[in-house]
Order: structure tokens, then C-alpha cells, then sequence
């Protein structure tokens, strides 16, 4: 019989702790598919108290029994993702590439910056190059992983379109032919054992019943349509982009788990209603941990957005969340959820709005509770906490199917 495949979604600006989700379910599935973006995006996952840092490879890649796939909708550092496989052995037979994924070449890292550094307004890249090549991807003019099968021809047309950006006079540099031929045929001979059509291998696994597990990178928040637009990503990073990133139809997608943090973070410029700026905020980042993985820069931090939340349940056809790190609110004596939006007219809003210039927070005050943390059953969670999780399900209109009470993946509640 054929199976549908199930969805993780961030539904904050990233950062939610998807990783976890995703390697605590991955041991039921046969199959873990990244759809979108690029090394521009980290999963953390910890594992008998060892840290794994992931920014290209599916987090399924931690069982034995999954084989991961890099979709054709993300966009591919060669370099980066050479040496995120080094932490791992025996991988040919448990890592497929797409054949369609573009390549994050050396001058799209240049253009980032240097347009990041031009910019009036910065949008606060990672400075990884994934804007540019998907600019190049929509303008037509991409490179994708599988013409390094000829890197004469692929050399001579990254050559030919670099020197049409002009490089050089924007301060950049253009190598010789002989140099980026080696540098090309290093990058064949280490990935093209891995890069195949993943889509009909997708297709046929679901066929037989397989059963598949998407994996998004980022936020809801970060959608290049549905986010805080300039300031979000360059990818789609809501549901629809598991489609399109992966080759799976829409009626093909089953169910489709939300990843939410108990509070919110968000990293680079841009609007964050609910961020705090005092001390409650660097309470957050230090109790958190709230520092990139891909870039080590400290998040914002501030509550719990309901009004974002709801909108992207919304916006992906959520049918379940899961609520990481509960226990970093563990000693607070009050907690807050931003319920409502108050627009600079002082009009009261309950959808996501267009321009959030003068947009303030509306928030409902929790009773605050000692210890969540290492809690495995709901019924032994403070009562504070508790009534906290069961509130947010009434406004958002979701269940909180799992909660995270460390960053180990046993210490996690199911419902």
C-alpha cells in the first residue's frame, strides 16, 4: 500500500529544536528527506550526552536503519557538506543527493556579503551564499550538483557567468580555469557516488510502503511569501516547500507535526513583537543556550508569540505540535503569551498583519512553576505548567502532542 509522508515544520523563526523531533521519530521511519534551504540552517542533537551540530545532512542519519536524502529544493555548499560528512562513517547506501539541488559556489558567499554589507536595511544573513544561488536558480542561471558529471562544461559556464556579474570590479575575485577544474573534479569524485534521482527513489519507497519523514530548515516566520518579509529567508519554508523540494504531491503529504519553542527566538533583523531586550531576554538566551549553531551569534529572545503561532498552524496545515524547552521557563515567577496585536492606532488585532511598524504585544500573565526539567509524563509537570500548555492549546486550536523537557531525546512527553 502506498504511504503518505509525514512533515516537521518550524513554525517560529527556526531555531525551534526540529533536530530533536526529527531524531527521536526517525527510528520509525525508513526515510528522512531535508526539502529546503541550505548550511545556512543547524539542527543540534544530543545523543547519550554527545553533541551533534547538522546543517545539510537529515538528522535521520544518527540511526543505522535510515537512508537520508538532500532534496532537490536545497542549495548545496560542497565544501560545507564535505565536511559535515566527515563526522560519519559507512554513509554510501544512507545518503543520496539530489541530482537537481544547486550548488553554493565560492562567489555566492561574495555576493552575500557584499550585498549584506551595501544594504541600508540588513537583512542579517549567515553570509553563506544561499540568497545568490537561489537567485541564480530563479533567474535560470544556477548550477546543479549533478553537471559536476562534466566539470569541463561546468567549469567553463561558472567562469562565463562570473565574469557577467562582473566579480572583479565589485572587489571579488575570479580563479583561473585550471584551478576551479581541480577544485570541481575534487567535488565529483567525493559527492557523485551520492547523487542520484531522489525523487523516483522517493516515489518508489512510498510505492512499497515505505514510510517517509520531511525535515524543514528554519521557520514559518522565515517563508519568502508567508514571513516578515524582507527580513526572512530565501526558500519556502512552510509545508508547500516539502512538495516542490522533494518531488511528493500535496495529496501525498500526511501528517504534519509543528515545532514551537515554550518561548520565541529569532536570529538576524527584522520584526519580533514579543522580543525583550532587558533582563528577562538575556535570562532566555543564557538559560537556553540561545546561540546559533550555523553562526554562534545570540538569538533574540522573548515570550511566546500565539498570534504567529496560530497563523503558521494555518499557513501548514498543522495537525499536532510538539513544544521544545519547557524547562528553560522553569524558575521564572511569571509568564507571559502574547495573545493579541495592538497596532499604532490602537486598533486590536488578532491576525498576522502586513506592515508590523508600531505593533505591540497584548499579553496574558501565567503563575510561573519551579521544575519541569527531565519531566517524562504530563501529569507530573507542575500544575502551573500544565494549565500553561493547555491555555495555549485553547488559543492556538492545536494539541501539544509532545513536550521537550531537556535536550536529551528521551526526556520528552507524549500525549
Amino acid at each position: 500500500m502506498r504511504t503518505k509522508a509525514d512533515l516537521i515544520v518550524g513554525i517560529q523563526w527556526g531555531d525551534e529544536g526540529k533536530g530533536k523531533m526529527v531524531d527521536l521519530l526517525a527510528q520509525n521511519y525508513d526515510y528522512v528527506v531535508r526539502y529546503q534551504g541550505g548550511h545556512n540552517a543547524g539542527h543540534t542533537i544530543v545523543v547519550n550526552g554527545k553533541k551533534y551540530a547538522l546543517h545539510l545532512i537529515p538528522s535521520g542519519i544518527l540511526y543505522s536503519q535510515c537512508k537520508n536524502i538532500i532534496g532537490n529544493g536545497v542549495v548545496i555548499s560542497p565544501s560545507a557538506l564535505l565536511e559535515e560528512m566527515q563526522q560519519f562513517q559507512n554513509l554510501e547506501g544512507r545518503l543520496f543527493i539530489s541530482n537537481k539541488a544547486h550548488l553554493i559556489l565560492s562567489y555566492h558567499e561574495f555576493l552575500d556579503k557584499l550585498n549584506e554589507k551595501k544594504a541600508k536595511k540588513a537583512i542579517g544573513t549567515t553570509g553563506k551564499g544561499i540568497g545568490p544561488a537561489y537567485t541564480d536558480k530563479v533567474a535560470r542561471k544556477g548550477f546543479r550538483i549533478g553537471e559536476l558529471r562534466d566539470t569541463q562544461t561546468l567549469c567553463e559556464k561558472v567562469l562565463e557567468l562570473m565574469e557577467e556579474k562582473d566579480i572583479i570590479n565589485l572587489g571579488g575575485e575570479i580563479p583561473n580555469k585550471e584551478f576551479l577544474k581541480a577544485k570541481l573534479d575534487s567535488y565529483a569524485e567525493a559527492l557523485l557516488p551520492f547523487v542520484v534521482d531522489t525523487t523516483s527513489l522517493l516515489w518508489s519507497a512510498m510505492d512499497r510502503g515505505e514510510k517517509i519523514l520531511c525535515e524543514g530548515a528554519q521557520g514559518s516566520m522565515l517563508d519568502i511569501d508567508h514571513g516578515t518579509y524582507p527580513f526572512v529567508t530565501s526558500s519556502t519554508t512552510t509545508a508547500s516547500g516539502a512538495c516542490s523540494g522533494s518531488g511528493i504531491s500535496p495529496r501525498e503529504l500526511g501528517n504534519v507535526i509543528g515545532i514551537t519553542k515554550a518561548y520565541c527566538t529569532r536570529v538576524g533583523n527584522g520584526p519580533f513583537v514579543t522580543e525583550e531586550k532587558g533582563e528577562i531576554g538575556e535570562l532566555l538566551r543564557q538559560k537556553g543556550g540561545e546561540f546559533g549553531v550555523t553562526t554562534g551569534r545570540a538569538r533574540r529572545c522573548g515570550w511566546l508569540d500565539a498570534v504567529a503561532v496560530k497563523y503558521a498552524c494555518r499557513l501548514n496545515g498543522v495537525s499536532e505540535l510538539a513544544m521544545m524547552k519547557l524547562d528553560v521557563l522553569d524558575g521564572f515567577d511569571e509568564v507571559k503569551v502574547c495573545t493579541q496585536y495592538q497596532d499604532k492606532n490602537g486598533t486590536i488585532l488578532e491576525t498576522f498583519p502586513f506592515d508590523f511598524e508600531g505593533i505591540k504585544p497584548i499579553y496574558k500573565s501565567f503563575k510561573g512553576w519551579d521544575k519541569t526539567a527531565g519531566i517524562r509524563e504530563f501529569d507530573k509537570l507542575p500544575q502551573a505548567a500544565q494549565e500553561y500548555i493547555l491555555e495555549l492549546e485553547k488559543l492556538i486550536g492545536v494539541k501539544f502532542s509532545m513536550i521537550s523537557t531537556s535536550p536529551d531525546r528521551n526526556d520528552t512527553i507524549f500525549r
